[in-house]
């Protein structure tokens, strides 16, 4: 299945850069057009709110920019359409993005979405330790996508690999139902998900903690082809200083928020009241400031490769990989905010 799907990432990057050649690298130069910007979940989550607060605020429509937004199953199905160029901008967790750029797809992360874990794995009480996993139906989304290496490190504090469980593709809006209708054993979920299911049926819980287990891990990132950032530096500017505000907006407007997050997931405003107090309040997981830590990129590389979750020959530079101008020029615009050690 790895190698199977390995090849179809490397297929992609022929049509890309054509795409490329006979379009400039995607929107037709600098600020012209809309920006289409994949999401890496069928349904909005929590955790890429960002965009709905920064449309509901106006803060797109300040910056001149129109973005229209295209949900995907996955992180991996966004990285594929940012590559053949279906997309201009991606958000994905950090892991395809590695992964793509380690075989050959130019791409540069601009920025980040939830940059700290945002996810728990969630059991019925019948499972109380990640070694009673083993031989269990555990619900992913693609191999090698984030909630698929997420239930990896959490089977290797035990011991496991996959190889010790059945993998149960499911969409990533109907892990609850699985859960609850004993389709799968485990889900990863987003603390909305986690809220949700266990207020429905308490027999389940909560057995992972992510963020608990690796606090120093980066989690999603804002990315796009190299040769469109070159072509659209602005434009990639003024999304990023759009979508900072949105972050600022939502530490300081706990009132406002909520219900602009509950419409646009789906879930009540009591349940994501409670993923507010655990993801801004406790957790502080959207970035205020450039939020691209090089520490934090190289650690959480170096875990990819433990975890048998990275797929290249060769490791990214980096270096190449991440460019903080757009985020760092948005800062620069706005101002530094001060005061939390996570505002980073």
């Amino acid at each position: 299945m790895r190698a199977w799907r390995t090849a179809c990432l490397l297929l992609l990057f022929i049509p890309a850069t054509l795409v490329a050649a006979a379009c400039g690298g995607g929107t037709g130069g600098d600020g012209s057009g809309p920006i289409t910007l994949g999401l890496p979940t069928a349904e909005t989550s929590f955790a890429n709110s960002d965009v709905i607060v920064a449309q509901e605020q106006g803060f797109f429509e300040e910056q001149g920019l129109q973005v229209e937004v295209q949900n995907f199953n996955s992180g991996l199905r966004v990285v594929q359409a940012v590559v053949s160029g279906d997309v201009q901008v991606g958000g994905s967790s950090i892991e395809p993005v590695v992964n793509a750029s380690a075989q050959g797809g130019e791409l540069s992360i601009i920025g980040g979405y939830a940059d700290r874990l945002s996810v728990s794995m969630v059991t019925p009480d019948s499972i109380r330790s990640a070694e009673e996993l083993r031989g269990q139906n555990l619900g992913i989304q693609d191999v090698g996508a984030f909630r698929e290496v997420m239930t990896r490190m959490v089977l290797e504090s035990a011991g496991l690999t996959p190889d010790d469980v059945s993998y149960r593709p499911v969409d990533s809006n109907a892990y609850i139902s699985a859960l609850l209708s004993d389709q799968i054993s485990s889900a990863i979920l987003q603390t909305e998900q986690a809220s949700e299911t266990i207020d429905q049926d308490p027999s389940f819980h909560e057995l992972a903690d992510l963020y608990a287990v690796e606090p120093d891990y980066y989690y999603g990132t804002y990315f796009v082809q190299s040769n469109w950032l070159s072509d659209n530096s602005n434009t990639a500017v003024r999304f990023m200083t759009a979508l900072t505000e949105a972050h600022r907006f939502m530490y300081e407007n706990r009132d406002e928020t909520v219900p602009i997050v509950a419409e646009a997931t789906g879930f009540s405003s009591e349940v994501i009241d409670q993923a507010y107090e655990k993801l801004l309040v406790q957790n502080g997981v959207f970035p205020v400031n450039e939020g691209l830590e090089e520490e934090r990129f190289e650690y959480t590389l170096e875990r990819m490769k433990e975890l048998g979750a990275f797929e290249g020959e060769q490791e990214p530079d980096l270096s190449q990989l991440v460019n903080q101008d757009p985020a760092s020029q948005a800062v620069e615009s706005l101002g530094v905010w001060e005061g939390d050690p996570r505002w980073h």
